[in-house]
């Protein structure tokens, strides 16, 4: 305990860890005004991971949201010094990236596109203008680099040591060398701390202590996937040549970052084999320690150094670091509530760039806390990303290690993730890879992309250009058009709620009107209150107290979570999660009815099975959910089988549509499929940022009940003035070029938003782009149809035309592009 500090026996808001990410949640908690907010570390501030931390600050992200975040690190950054009149080390010098084959050159060209879709200024430079900025490097093997002016370094524990300065002046206590032993729960809402000084009753905990915050959100009974991992890096004595305003380097062909320090350098990168650490546990009295050095594991990286700065070479080594740092599955770090309990927060697993996030995650996390919401999307990093497979240790352990050996290598469009897999399989995984599945994973959940006609093929060969998947795809693509497809869709998220008050509950929840008939199914949205979107599904009523609801595969956790919060605590509902009971066989394609029907009795015509209809059907001596939804543009059932009768189901779709064509397809058909039919995707086009109105979706609302949904009057006042943005589609006929998203959109020249989703689409022969169009003024269908667009794709732009709605009518059977 800190000397002449008493432990409080009671506060608002409690966080964990004095490390960046602690005391700027707590700088940031004050800044709201929040009363009351202890901090706790175990030992003293910035002795976990943040002192030897190396300090590079930089800001873009392949997210916009997660962009703007750590830009605020930046703007806090330039200001915090004058605020708490103690030094952070901050220096705007700016940042270089290398490209060394003409790969690398795309990415980064299309990195620099990102950039400029996200508002940030990124310039393109040869390899004699990179070496303008950084004299002392070797610049033979360059084909390019890009300088992003605005980034930067900073000392970590002074500029930590500054955020915790300001904290107290607002009035945190902040409580050195006090180790939180537990947690009390009233159910799942948080009650209390217990410390080795105490116990703290609290309204809220918040857990940023690193690596440490595993062991304790299991305390907690909460996940928190992430795990420890060796990183080095060495600090060289002076060295001629460098200026204090050196810009910071990474050289990802060469994995390896420098930074400018006291006129030497700080070099470290990330070896493709990455060391575990403490897999049996964190060492008690670990604080302000090293590991030992590992020169052979090291040396590589040295060598890839030298070749790019000779003087390295003979440069006297005044420390090196091996520090162990939290990392995580997907590389991203974790913040948000967690879905286990109510008023546990949770900021961490920052993947050596804790201090880059420092000031963004600590405002976001605030905001979080003391506003039940985050200022802005942060799915990307939100807590409830991850899933079943998260709760093996061990399986997010050899995940977090091969992101961590793929933190500088090639980031490939559509790249798969390789290591534990296949964990969850569909009951059809051996019978699809047997037919030429090539599977992705999402959630842990192994899922067909594509099929290759020859089995041995069926994998993927990655590249900027049309990789070799294309003309499979497009197979299947033009058999959905004009024949039959079968998709194994067993991975949906699924759920039952049930009970007296289960109409009333999801009534108050869906934007749409919920189905007051059995068998009546419904596409609705579950909004905030601010009118954007947290969830987009469909909803079915089996019975007047059961309905079904089903989500994408990657939203299980976060939609179950913001179902469950939203349920009212007193009424007769509850919510479960279902999702191993079905498989999901999709039945999709003009000639789908004449394959059903040839099956059952049953009456499958229009006008006895309408659109969004769900009726039960017996199939090859198995009972199965048919329902009649389409996410593809055409005719089609979702049939929802009791996984035991799964594979026999397949077998006699198969036989049935054998006469029509019937052809396996997989998920890259569905998202060409659906960008041609204009559907949107929740985490791309869609999101709690995005109402509604702004989607194109309102159609979608049920405003004429007079029905009292969440998000309602948001939308209502929403009606009354012009929308600042409008999401549009696009398309681009040049076959060369290829859209990934995120590439910038210019309407008469200017600025005006990105591509939020695109792909090839096959009918159509374009390229098609789905991207927001942004004005003060308004964006209604004048502003757009009277613009002249351009899209900037890997620092080029090339003319697109827009489009008012969808590129392809299946019901008229043409094309509108």
């Amino acid at each position: 305990m800190t000397p002449g500090t008493d432990l409080p026996s009671e506060a608002r808001i409690v966080v964990i860890g004095g490390g960046i990410i602690g005391c700027s949640t707590a700088y940031h908690l004050a800044k709201l005004g929040c009363s009351e907010v202890v901090l706790l570390e175990k030992h003293r501030l910035t002795s976990g991971s943040t002192f030897h931390a190396a300090g590079l600050v930089g800001q873009l992200r392949t997210n916009a949201n997660i962009t703007q975040l750590l830009g605020y690190s930046v703007e806090l950054y330039q200001k915090l010094e004058q605020e708490t009149g103690l030094a952070t080390g901050w220096k705007m010098n700016g940042g270089l990236r290398l490209a060394c084959s003409p790969d690398r050159w795309v990415e980064v060209r299309r990195q620099a596109t990102t950039a400029h879709s996200f508002g940030l200024e990124m310039h393109l430079l040869t390899p004699a203008e990179a070496r303008e900025l950084w004299p002392i490097m070797e610049i033979d093997d360059l084909v390019g680099a890009a300088y992003l002016p605005t980034d930067g370094q900073a000392n970590p524990s002074d500029i930590t040591q500054s955020l915790a300065s300001g904290a107290r002046r607002d009035g945190v206590m902040i409580c050195e060398e006090v180790e939180v032993t537990g947690f009390e729960f009233d159910g799942d809402n948080i009650r209390a701390v217990t410390t080795d000084a105490g116990r703290i009753s609290c309204e809220r905990v918040v857990i940023c202590a690193g690596q440490w915050s595993q062991e304790l959100g299991r305390l907690a009974g909460i996940n928190v996937p992430l795990v420890s991992v060796q990183h080095q890096y060495l600090v060289t004595e002076a060295i001629d040549g460098v200026a204090p305003d050196l810009p910071t380097l990474r050289d990802p062909d060469r994995l390896t970052y420098f930074k400018e320090d006291v006129g030497g350098l700080v070099m470290g990168g990330y070896e493709p084999n990455p060391i575990p650490w403490a897999e049996d546990g964190i060492p008690a009295g670990f604080n302000f320690t090293l590991l030992d050095n590992n020169w052979d594991h090291f040396e590589p990286l040295m060598q890839q150094a030298i070749a790019r700065v000779p003087a390295l070479a003979d440069a006297g080594v005044r420390q090196m670091y091996n520090g162990p740092e939290s990392f995580t599955p997907d590389g991203n770090f974790i913040l948000g509530e967690a879905p286990e309990r109510s008023g546990v927060f949770v900021g961490a697993g920052f993947n050596a760039f804790g201090i880059a996030s420092g000031g963004g995650a600590g405002m976001a996390l605030a905001e979080w806390v003391h506003n039940g919401a985050p200022p802005f999307d942060l799915w990307p990093v939100d807590i409830r990303r991850f899933g079943q497979p998260h709760r093996d240790i061990e399986w997010v352990r050899r995940r977090t290690l091969e992101a961590y050996g793929r933190h500088y290598t090639m980031a490939w469009p559509f790249e798969e993730n390789r290591s534990c897999r296949p964990s969850r399989r569909s009951p059809l995984y051996e019978t699809l890879r047997a037919r030429g599945a090539c599977f992705g994973e999402k959630l842990g959940w192994e899922r067909p992309n594509w099929f290759a006609e020859d089995p041995a093929s069926a994998r993927d060969e990655y590249g900027f250009g049309r990789q070799n998947w294309f003309d499979a795809v497009g197979r299947e693509h033009r058999a959905a058009r004009e024949r039959v497809v079968l998709f194994d869709q067993t991975s949906f998220a699924k759920y039952r709620v049930s009970g007296r008050d289960a109409e009333r509950a999801l009534s108050r929840i869906c934007a749409n009107r919920v189905p007051r008939e059995d068998g009546g199914a419904v596409y609705t949205q579950m909004l905030n209150p601010q009118g954007g979107i947290e969830c987009d599904l469909t909803v079915t009523r089996i019975a007047a107290d059961e309905y079904y609801l089903v989500t994408g595969t990657g939203f299980a956790t976060h939609d179950l979570d913001w179902i469950r919060r939203q349920l009212p605590p007193d009424g007769d509902v509850r919510v479960d999660d279902v999702t191993p009971a079905w498989a999901v066989l999709s039945l999709m394609g003009p000639k789908s009815r004449e394959v059903l029907q040839s099956l059952v009795r049953d009456d499958l015509s229009d006008d006895a099975f309408p659109f969004a209809r769900l009726r039960e059907l017996a199939v090859a001596g198995a009972t199965l959910r048919a329902l009649r939804v389409s996410y593809v543009g055409e005719l089609g059932w979702e049939l929802h089988v009791p996984v035991e009768s799964a594979l026999t189901i397949y077998q006699a779709l198969m036989a049935a549509g054998a006469d029509h064509g019937i052809a396996d397809a997989g998920y890259r058909a569905i998202e060409s499929l659906r960008l041609e039919k204009g559907y949107r995707a929740w985490g791309a086009d869609i999101g709690p940022d995005h109402t509604p109105l702004e989607a194109g979706l309102g159609w979608a609302v049920d405003l004429k009940s007079g029905k009292d949904f969440i998000g309602r009057a948001a939308i209502l006042q929403q009606l009354e003035q012009p929308l600042t943005k409008s999401l549009a589609c696009f398309t681009q006929p040049d076959p060369e070029v290829v859209l990934l998203g995120r590439e910038t959109i210019y309407r008469d020249g200017e600025r005006v938003g990105w591509l939020s989703s695109a792909g090839w689409g096959y009918t159509v022969a374009a390229n098609i782009g789905f991207g927001y169009v942004r004005n003060a003024g308004g964006v209604d269908r004048a502003y757009l149809e009277s613009g002249r667009y351009e899209l900037e794709v890997a620092g080029e732009r090339v003319a697109c035309e827009w489009h008012p709605g969808p590129l392809y009518d299946p019901a008229m059977r043409k094309m509108k592009c």
